[in-house]
Formats: C-alpha cells, sequence, structure tokens
C-alpha cells in the first residue's frame, strides 16, 4: 500500500504542480500586494509621532452633484461643519434643478463658506463631470482642491485636515479611499467587495510608488497640477475620466501620496440600483484601456490566477480521489491556505478601511465579482460608442 502511495500518475503530477505554482503567485499577490496597506498602517504607527501642528493650508472642497436634494440635504452638513480653520465648499449641480437650488440657497445663507453653480443642462459633445469640476477648479480661491461627490460624506469632521496635512512640498495629489458599508443582500455585498479590492489595489500601487488610478469620491491634488496639465485636454473625447484617467496621466512615485486612516475616510451612499453600479463599472472600463503602465494588467493576473488554482485544486482533488489520495490530501490543504490567508488578509483590510468584512461569502465573491467584470467588458464591446462625446 505504501508503494502505491507514492506512485503517482502523469495527470495527478501535473496537477499538482501547476496547483502548487498557482498558488504560490496567489500567496504573493495577497501578502506582499493586498497586505500593502496593512504594512504600511503597521509602520506609521510605530513611528514616533511629531506634535507640533502642520502649517494650515487653505483648502478648496469641490462636490460633484447631479440632482442630488436628498443627498446634498443628508451630506452637506457634514462638510459644512468639519474642523478646519480655512476652508471654502463649492457645490457643481450638473443639471440645474429647483428642488437642488433651494437646498443649496438654503445652506449657503447659512455657511459663508459654501458657494454653488451648475451646468448647463443644454451642453452637447462634451463630458458634463469634466465640464463640472472645471467650472469648480476655476471658481476656487484655494491652491490645494479636495474632490468628492453629493452621495458621500467625510466619516469625521478631521477630514480635511487629516487630507491636507498629507501634503509635504513635494506632493501633488493625495488618493483617498471611499468606503462602502453596506452589506445587506448579495449585490450590496458584491458592490462592497469590489470596493474594497478597487481601493486595496489603487493604495498597494500608490505605495510600492506606482500610482495608476484614484476614486473622485475621496481625491486630492493641486490646482497648479491640474492647470500645468491643461485639465482634462487629454481626454476631452471621453465622457469618462476626470478622475481616474486624469490621475493615471499626472500622478507619479515621487509626487503622489496615499491617506486612509479613519479620519480621512469618505463613506458612499447606498447603491439601490444594479444598473447604476454597472454603468459606473462601464465608465471605469471604459478609460482603464488608455492607462499607462501595466497596472490593470498585473491586476487581471491576480483573477487568471485565481481562478486556474481553483480549477486545478478541485482537479487535483478529485482525481487524488480516484487515484492516489495523497494528491487530494495536498489539493485540499493548498485549497484551506489559499482561503485562510486570502480571508485574514482582506478581513483586516476591511476593518482597516471601515468595512464590514465578508469574509463567510468570500469563497462566492472571489467568483463573482471578476465574472462581472468580464460581463462588464463584453457589454462595452456593443456599447463602446457611448464612450466618446461626439458621435462616431
Amino acid at each position: 500500500m505504501s508503494e502505491n502511495l507514492l506512485t503517482f500518475s502523469a495527470l495527478e503530477l501535473f496537477l499538482a504542480g501547476i496547483t502548487g505554482v498557482l498558488f504560490i503567485i496567489q500567496i504573493l499577490y495577497y501578502l506582499v500586494t493586498y497586505a500593502r496597506p496593512l504594512r504600511a498602517a503597521r509602520e506609521a504607527e510605530s513611528r514616533v509621532r511629531v506634535t507640533a501642528d502642520k502649517e494650515v493650508k487653505p483648502v478648496s472642497v469641490i462636490v460633484y452633484a447631479h440632482g442630488e436634494p436628498e443627498d446634498l440635504r443628508n451630506n452637506l452638513p457634514a462638510f459644512l461643519n468639519q474642523d478646519y480653520p480655512d476652508y471654502e465648499v463649492i457645490v457643481v449641480n450638473d443639471g440645474s434643478d429647483a428642488e437642488s437650488e433651494d437646498v443649496l440657497k438654503l445652506f449657503s445663507n447659512e455657511h459663508k463658506h459654501l458657494y454653488y453653480t451648475y451646468v448647463p443642462a443644454g451642453a452637447h459633445y462634451l463630458s458634463h463631470k469634466k465640464l463640472a469640476l472645471t467650472m469648480g477648479i476655476k471658481a476656487s480661491k484655494h491652491d490645494i482642491l479636495l474632490f468628492t461627490e453629493a452621495d458621500c460624506r467625510p466619516l469625521g469632521p478631521k477630514w480635511i485636515a487629516t487630507m491636507a496635512g498629507t501634503y509635504n512640498p513635494e506632493t501633488e495629489i493625495v488618493l483617498g479611499f471611499c468606503t462602502y458599508r453596506h452589506t445587506k443582500g448579495f449585490f450590496q455585498k458584491l458592490v462592497a467587495y469590489d470596493n474594497l479590492m478597487n481601493g486595496l489595489q489603487m493604495l498597494s500601487s500608490a505605495l510600492s510608488h506606482h500610482p495608476y488610478t484614484g476614486n473622485g469620491r475621496n481625491l486630492s491634488y493641486r490646482k497648479q497640477l491640474f492647470f500645468a496639465r491643461k485639465g482634462y485636454s487629454k481626454s476631452l473625447y471621453l465622457h469618462a475620466g476626470a478622475d481616474d484617467l486624469f490621475i493615471n496621466e499626472a500622478a507619479t512615485g515621487t509626487n503622489t501620496q496615499v491617506q486612509y486612516s479613519p479620519d480621512a475616510l469618505t463613506e458612499m451612499g447606498k447603491i439601490e440600483d444594479s444598473g447604476i453600479w454597472k454603468e459606473m463599472k462601464v465608465s471605469r472600463a471604459a478609460t482603464g484601456r488608455y492607462y499607462k503602465g501595466n497596472a490593470l494588467l498585473f491586476y487581471r493576473m491576480d483573477n487568471y490566477s485565481n481562478l486556474l488554482f481553483l480549477l486545478t485544486a478541485v482537479a487535483g482533488f478529485i482525481t487524488g480521489i480516484l487515484g492516489n489520495w495523497l494528491v487530494s490530501i495536498l489539493t485540499g490543504l493548498l485549497l484551506v491556505l489559499h482561503f485562510t490567508a486570502k480571508a485574514v488578509v482582506l478581513r483586516k483590510s476591511a476593518l482597516l478601511l471601515q468595512q464590514k468584512p465578508l469574509t463567510a461569502w468570500l469563497p462566492v465573491l472571489e467568483i463573482a465579482q471578476p465574472a462581472y467584470n468580464l460581463y462588464v467588458r463584453i457589454y462595452r464591446l456593443f456599447k463602446w460608442r457611448k464612450d466618446f462625446t461626439t458621435k462616431i
């Protein structure tokens, strides 16, 4: 019997070898790449804290709205009552509606540091969001710009202070994280998982001095940089790209910092409509093909290697049951170790970024999220003309 256990078929050896290689690749992704924000957070806690106050830098907060009076009513107080001595809030509404105007007028009467304007509804053949943000940037008084959207709110009153305090003389961009804490129902779990994974990829790449994207729901850069790069001139032909594509063009390993301490986080409102989320992902897919560098390919390789690992591990487990059961033990052990490493890293990362961990759902979500991303890319093949501001 012991001799039979040491005898492996060519198929068993092949499956065990491929599974082992893919397991190592997956472990490196999670323990090196995705765990990078965790390590950076621990290192930051271990440093000697400087007690002297930094120089206060005046900040212009630019809030992009799209006819969202209820969001403005609920979230603007969190922006207008920040614990920061010198800042202004500029709301640019994409289109003009009476209810939003009433809300903004009411708040502006009570808060003199609130200003608002709107994008004319009749503007054609251009990106309304890029036009809105450009209007807000031109209206701003200060060099440090802090961007968010009307359906978001900062988690605390130190948001501006924390984001602005990240700047040093070399810094031109600060990347922040927008958390998503709604997890009741599978769709909400999928959105939260997708948000966490995308956020970890953004933060990890920037921490390794290879920034490649940003999130307009919590993003800061200098006004001087915007005009030095001629704004969105390189992507005016695209509807999307006001945040991620601009950062991909302008960010470098030396001019970009990340900030994801609890005080620096914003929180996105609950997405009720799956169609809205799909269009958000379609917009990102539309700009991703224009990114410089190989960051997207690097993270897609994670998805591909994960799927191949699961397939070969399950195939090896079944083959071992039918043949040499040591192969089943080996592949089963690798599956357990793979899930444990991923679960630990993602649980700690979710807690760090103020999201609810989804450990029990991880085996389903790690298949569902890449599958949905593939669906979005296929969907775009038939809708690509909508990416552009001019008719093609």
